[in-house]
């Protein structure tokens, strides 16, 4: 049942209804984002003493076995090349990350995972992948897949209004 309150002196407008509900639902999703991220930085520096940028820096880098450039990692991550470079920088200095140069081109690198950092990644990905799950454990397989369906097309919606 729709509780909107209207203005009796003003016509039913349900361009506004629908936006309202839009306004609304982009509410609920940051504060669901926020409250899920929370918990994940916590929970990564409780259970690592680690970051959750170290962690999506190295997942990144994980999907991208060949390694990346700093300015691929820095648009996956959608972040400033500053942001990842501290990060990128401890990981290397940790024996977690390799810093290749680029043939003909002296001012290039790409950055990749070692083993030790695939394994220390892949560790790491078991136990974030159940703290998701729990926390999105009262979605059914198919609640979860409408999810992702809504948000992929308000994603294309808004690629397709950028480009």
């Amino acid at each position: 049942m729709d509780k909107t309150v209207r203005d009796p002196d003003m016509p039913h407008n349900e361009t506004s209804d629908i936006s309202k509900a839009r306004l609304r639902a982009w509410l609920q999703v940051l504060r669901v984002s926020r409250k899920i991220e929370g918990e994940l930085r916590e929970k990564m520096r409780l259970e690592f003493g680690s970051t959750l940028p170290r962690f999506d820096v190295m997942a990144a880098l994980y999907r991208s076995r060949d390694g990346m450039r700093m300015s691929e990692l820095s648009s996956a991550l959608m972040v400033s090349n500053g942001n990842v470079t501290g990060i990128v920088d401890r990981l290397v200095t940790e024996g977690m990350l390799v810093r290749v140069p680029v043939e003909n081109d002296r001012r290039a690198s790409i950055v990749r995972l070692t083993e030790a950092g695939e394994k220390d990644f892949a560790e790491r990905a078991l136990v974030h992948e159940g703290w998701v799950s729990e926390l999105f454990s009262d979605l059914s397989a198919s609640d979860a897949d409408a999810l992702i369906r809504i948000l992929r097309t308000v994603y294309h919606h808004n690629e397709a209004h950028h480009d």
